[in-house]
């Protein structure tokens, strides 16, 4: 793709954490765009959404979660306009308007709209009192709900979910989870590691319904909500309900261009869109079937898309396996690969109750597909860098649960005299 010229801008919708990321590499580049224009629908800078939960538990200031404030933007050349939403991209002209009256002209544009939160549908979800959970207007609107006493649910058991009632329980709101699996954060953990989670939280004051499906929300006659109603006619009271039960990809600006959609803006393994003057980036993309909610592959995603703003020759992004290091106040768990074992697979266990550690492992051949830990997540690392080598660990298994380093000196020498440790429960 050819370099854009000074008089063609790279335009970048979105002033999220994917296009600041994107902006972020770009200056680094010394054959960067030489006008880059950013326009961002909050009025506040980039900023951390990752930290909008301890922000939430009162746990840090405000100020931490900016990424740049507006006077490093300047100082580097590019220009930021925040405030104003884009309503409308005309492709042809290669031009795009503002619900502030503003247009712009682009050589090549980069759609980094993110996503919102996924609304249920039903009864009651248009009520008062019902948030929810990724902005900074979201999170000043529970911390007042929390700062009065609300009575507050939170509709999905996943790491936001649980992030989300912890913040709110810690700021004095009474607080509960509403799950629809059988056990929290289902996706990643498995059953004894979601026991262990939901009986500290449980300890901490949080309440927490399982397998409960949300059927409607009660209207306290004056359009706010008063309680949900579950489908197996359950009534829980409610004033605060909070919605953090997955995202829906911000695509409507790249629909009504007319690229081509699936879930999310379908790109090629350029971050291409069906316009090639159009790029999409992180959780309004879709690549090869996948969609987006990790830093992770979003941060993979900026580097290829730098490059090919940049004329540089890179080889395209691909899917690659990721493990997902959670942190809920203070609990630690690291997760990948499957969670649920088959019958090929061998699984290790690993499980002090009195240090509240866990760990589960699913080999198959020797090889290691998959591991939940719970409490100590130091091993996680070493053990996801084995699985993506697709290592044979036949030699270590003695030691696979104990320590990298037994483990690693067992891998060394097969014959090593290195005795692993004991330890309380292992099958």
């Amino acid at each position: 793709m050819p370099q854009l010229t000074p008089d063609e801008p790279l335009v970048i919708i979105g002033n999220g954490m994917a296009g600041h990321r994107l902006v972020e590499a770009l200056i680094k580049r010394a054959d960067r765009p030489a006008r880059i224009i950013v326009l961002g629908e909050e009025t506040a800078p980039a900023y951390n959404r990752i930290l909008l939960s301890p922000w939430l538990a009162g746990e840090m200031a405000r100020d931490a979660l900016t990424l740049r404030d507006t006077n490093w933007y300047a100082d580097q050349g590019i220009e930021l306009i925040l405030g104003e939403r884009v309503t409308g991209i005309d492709r042809q002209a290669r031009r795009l308007t503002t619900d502030a009256g503003r247009t712009l002209d682009y050589g090549r544009l980069v759609l980094a709209t993110g996503s919102r939160p996924a609304m249920p549908a039903v009864p009651g979800i248009e009520l008062a009192g019902v948030h929810g959970f990724r902005d900074l207007d979201d999170a000043e609107a529970l911390m007042a709900a929390a700062d009065s006493g609300a009575e507050t649910l939170v509709v999905g058991g996943g790491l936001l979910g649980l992030e989300a009632a912890e913040g709110m329980r810690k700021r004095g709101a009474r607080a509960g989870v509403l799950q629809r699996a059988d056990r929290l954060m289902n996706r990643q953990l498995d059953a004894t590691a979601a026991a262990l989670l939901e009986e500290e939280l449980r300890g901490r004051g949080l309440a927490i319904h399982t397998g409960a499906r949300l059927a409607w929300l009660e209207d306290d006659g004056r359009g706010r909500v008063a309680a949900l109603h579950l489908e197996d006619g359950r009534r829980l009271p409610a004033d605060c309900v909070v919605i953090a039960a997955g995202i829906t990809p911000n695509t409507q600006l790249g629909e009504a261009a007319g690229l081509a959609m699936g879930r999310a803006i379908r790109v090629d393994d350029h971050l291409t869109s069906s316009d090639p003057h159009i790029h999409a980036l992180g959780e309004c993309c879709e690549f090869a079937g996948h969609t987006y909610g990790l830093v992770e592959p979003i941060w993979r995603q900026v580097e290829v898309l730098a490059a090919r703003l940049c004329g540089e020759p890179t080889p395209g992004y691909r899917e690659a396996a990721t493990a997902t290091k959670l942190k809920i106040s203070g609990i630690a768990l690291y997760a990948f690969g499957p969670t649920e074992a088959d019958d090929d697979h061998e699984v290790l266990v690993y499980q002090d109750p009195d240090q509240g550690d866990y760990r589960r492992l699913l080999l198959r051949d020797g090889r290691l597909e998959g591991a939940v830990l719970y409490g100590d997540t130091a091993m996680g690392p070493w053990y996801f860098a084995q699985a993506q080598a697709g290592r044979d660990l036949g030699a270590c298994r003695p030691a696979l649960l104990l320590g990298a380093a037994d483990a690693d000196a067992l891998l060394d020498d097969p014959n090593s005299a290195t005795q692993p440790r004991p330890v309380k429960e292992a099958a």
